[in-house]
């Protein structure tokens, strides 16, 4: 019996990775257009840095992290998000040394082991962003207009932006307080999950997959939020506004990682049943010191690239076709034409051949299939008049090429390749 592929991983194969790439070329340039920058983390770390940051009540830490003893003992964990290894990066580095605002950008693997369902992998791929350093407002309000400009750059409409602001130390308490109060009366009805967490952390029992619908009635924490957290979020508020950008204030909007502080949001396309959640984030001011650094407040968020592509135009993005097409009949033609296919590939031409020594009508059949603008054909009367034919795939036109000068004919005719 063959060896399969792990349950819940996907390969991505060529017919699709052209969409993985222009999606990945799309956010590059948008985001460095902003000022961030590229940075590339390990896919594994001790496990700690997951438990502190993420949340020991989450489900993530609980019930989804792949972590494992490695040889020296130590307890490592598969990242199962990239915001705790940025920040690590950003600490271990010192990275707040030489900028007030440090601003950066990440894409790769992340790991959860969670139900195998449609857009959701145990295995999936993740684009972020993280800016550290400053807590003004204005710094949300353009992390949102670039999450919102990808997207449109991306083709992908019918999106809903929606926010929350989830306060801080400051204010957090007494909304806590509250919550718990109404909670206490629901307690035996509620899931293990929900009664366990009602002590450690009341929040995440409004995240449950569960009981949800039980809380439509719960305290918001827009009514308890301090002076300083409100006024924030009416900047944001503000700011969005005033650039357009459409967004719905959700009040029972709860992220599932434990580090969110003050704005919090998530893009949302409706058509995609319970997994509609495209990209998600929002403020963690008190990450950077919870993990080890000094207090430094941030923002971020992350988008999912199986959920993103899902919504492309995946039609557009065909497999490149060669430009030419080599078409060598017989050993002698072959040994002449490898040094002209070679030549021509470094001068960055797209050139293709077959090596089966197949007959010239099997070889314009693959040309043809190839996509191929033009066939170069050299055989046995070729070589002995001394001149190849290069011949055009699409007008059918056929014109003859000198084959000392071949490659430096064919230099001149391709040097702006269609």
């Amino acid at each position: 019996m063959s060896i399969q592929s792990i349950k819940g991983v996907k390969d991505i194969l060529p017919s699709d990775v052209y969409a993985w790439q222009f999606l990945e070329s799309t956010a590059r340039k948008l985001f460095e257009d902003y000022g961030f920058s590229e940075i590339r983390v390990p896919i594994f770390e001790y496990t700690e840095l997951f438990a502190r940051s993420i949340g020991t009540s989450t489900d993530i830490v609980e019930k989804e992290m792949y972590t494992f003893v490695d040889r020296d003992g130590k307890k490592i964990t598969l990242r199962p998000e990239g915001t705790a290894s940025v920040v690590r990066a950003f600490i271990e580095h010192k990275m707040y040394a030489d900028n007030q605002l440090t601003k950066l950008y990440y894409m790769g693997p992340m790991f959860r082991h969670e139900r195998p369902q449609k857009g959701r992998y145990r295995q999936f791929y993740q684009i972020g962003v993280e800016a550290l350093g400053i807590d003004h407002p204005h710094i949300d309000i353009e992390v949102l207009a670039m999450l919102h400009s990808l997207f449109a750059r991306l083709g992908i409409s019918d999106m809903s932006l929606q926010i929350n602001s989830l306060g801080d130390s400051t204010c957090r308490g007494k909304y806590r307080d509250a919550l718990k109060t109404y909670l206490k009366d629901k307690l035996p009805t509620l899931c293990t999950d929900c009664r366990r967490r009602y002590d450690a952390n009341p929040l995440r029992v409004l995240d449950c997959k569960v009981d949800a619908d039980k809380f439509n009635d719960s305290p918001i924490m827009l009514d308890y939020l301090c002076d300083p957290c409100k006024r924030h979020f009416e900047t944001v508020e503000a700011g969005l506004k005033g650039i357009g950008i459409p967004f719905l204030v959700n009040p029972r909007l709860v992220r599932g990682l434990d580090y969110y502080t003050r704005t919090t949001f998530e893009l949302i396309m409706g058509n995609l049943g319970a997994q509609n959640t495209v990209a998600a984030g929002g403020r963690y001011d008190g990450l950077v010191q919870e993990i080890g650094g000094p207090a430094t407040p941030g923002i971020g968020f992350a988008l999912g690239m199986e959920r993103a592509i899902s919504l492309m135009d995946t039609a557009v993005f065909a497999a490149p076709k060669p430009l030419l097409f080599m078409a060598a009949l017989g050993n002698e033609a072959l040994a002449l034409a490898m040094p002209t296919i070679n030549a021509l590939r470094i001068s960055g031409l797209r050139v293709d051949m077959d090596y089966a020594g197949a007959s010239l009508k099997s070889q314009m059949k693959k040309a043809d299939k190839a996509g191929a603008s033009f066939t170069l054909i050299i055989g046995e009367q070729e070589i002995l008049k001394g001149k190849a034919i290069l011949r055009n795939m699409r007008t059918k036109e056929q014109e003859e090429i000198q084959l000392h000068a071949i490659e430096k004919e064919l230099r001149a005719r391709f040097s702006s390749p269609p």
